[in-house]
């Protein structure tokens, strides 16, 4: 006899609302249904009611753990519109931002993920060393989650050597932390029990049910929207990340793996930075529609925008890395123990509240 045990949208592992009905045989997880909608906030309306300059502050509140990232995006789909060429500089100073908030979104869910197993100390050590990355975000641009330094041609402010400086030396930093916190959560024989075959979801099926970020590459999917060499990503070494036994743990070493990634690759954009300028004028309105793509912490996120020679856009629509996640993750979820349904869904590491805009 089957039994409906309601998974949220209250409870201790998630972050934000959701709820999943479990349909249960015994403890066993036989189908699951997701039920959304507890924080619907309008934003693509709202994008429509604002002029498209206004947009770049409004479109990094969809989401706080990769809001720079969200107004690189749409800033990069204006400048398609509009035909504005980015200055070198300001690509690669993109791709600082861009993965400061990537590590800072991964030391998050990492956090996360030990809290959901008790590990409050490791919690807390983890959150601490991301406290670091928030420092240089905060030292280089003023704001610590919400930067408001991505504009239409390119950026507000340049990085001078002094500010390069506390950067890497944060970054050194942080590469001690994570040299002693990681393998205390990935060697662990507790975590091991818990994550290693849990949630298992194949190579192809990954694929097919559109799964994006380590959601797809911890199945040895090599999806990373990065490789087609957006801002300045053409110019600097690295490869995806992948892992291929497609269970949480693996999903787990992806994004462990990347903290090192992303370190890399800020290194190497201050390193190869040129001396340009930071932003390319314009004037005019944009006229046309485009789609954009860019790959965020959780995955690739997709604007679509429509202009219609006015400074209000017609249509703005957005399909965050989230949303694509939760097909693949009710695969995920089927089958699993009731016990294990906790660490799966924050192996996926969902943002709801930027799913549901």
């Amino acid at each position: 006899m089957s039994t409906i045990v309601p998974f949220g949208p209250q409870h201790p592992v998630l972050p934000e609302p959701i709820q999943l009905r479990l349909v249960l045989d015994d403890e066993r997880v036989v189908s699951v249904l997701p039920v959304v909608g507890y924080v619907h906030r309008g934003l693509e309306k709202l994008a429509e009611q604002k002029d498209f300059i206004q947009d770049t502050y409004l479109i990094e509140r969809v989401c706080g753990i990769c809001s720079f990232m969200h107004s690189m995006s749409y800033c990069m789909g204006i400048e398609e519109m509009m035909s504005l060429t980015v200055p070198e500089r300001a690509d690669h100073l993109r791709v600082v931002w861009a993965e400061l908030h990537r590590m800072h979104s991964h030391l998050l869910a990492l956090g996360l993920l030990a809290d959901a197993f008790g590990f409050e100390n490791l919690f807390m050590q983890l959150w601490r060393t991301r406290e670091r990355i928030m420092d240089a975000m905060e030292y280089t641009t003023g704001g610590r989650v919400m930067l408001n330094v991505c504009c239409i041609g390119g950026v507000r402010r340049d990085i001078n050597p002094e500010q390069k400086a506390f950067v890497l030396h944060e970054l050194d930093e942080v590469h001690k932390d994570l040299q002693q916190l990681l393998p205390v959560l990935t060697e662990d024989y507790s975590v091991k029990k818990r994550l290693v075959g849990a949630g298992f979801i194949d190579q192809a099926t990954a694929y097919q049910q559109g799964a994006v970020g380590p959601s797809t590459r911890g199945s040895g999917n090599r999806m990373d929207h990065r490789m087609t060499g957006y801002a300045a990503y053409g110019k600097l070494d690295f490869e995806p990340v992948v892992e291929t036994a497609g269970d949480s743990y693996a999903r787990t070493l992806v994004r462990c793996r990347e903290l090192y990634q992303s370190e890399d690759l800020v290194r190497q954009a201050l390193d190869k930075m040129p001396d340009t300028e930071i932003r390319t004028p314009f004037k005019g309105n944009p006229t046309g529609e485009v789609a954009i793509r860019c790959e965020q912490p959780r995955g690739e996120v997709l604007y679509y925008l429509k202009g219609n020679g006015t400074d209000h856009l017609e249509r703005m629509r957005v399909r965050t890395p989230t949303f694509a996640n939760i097909p693949a993750m009710l695969v995920m979820l089927q089958g699993c123990r009731l016990a294990d349904v906790g660490q799966i869904v924050l192996s996926v590491d969902p943002c709801v509240s930027c799913t549901e805009r």
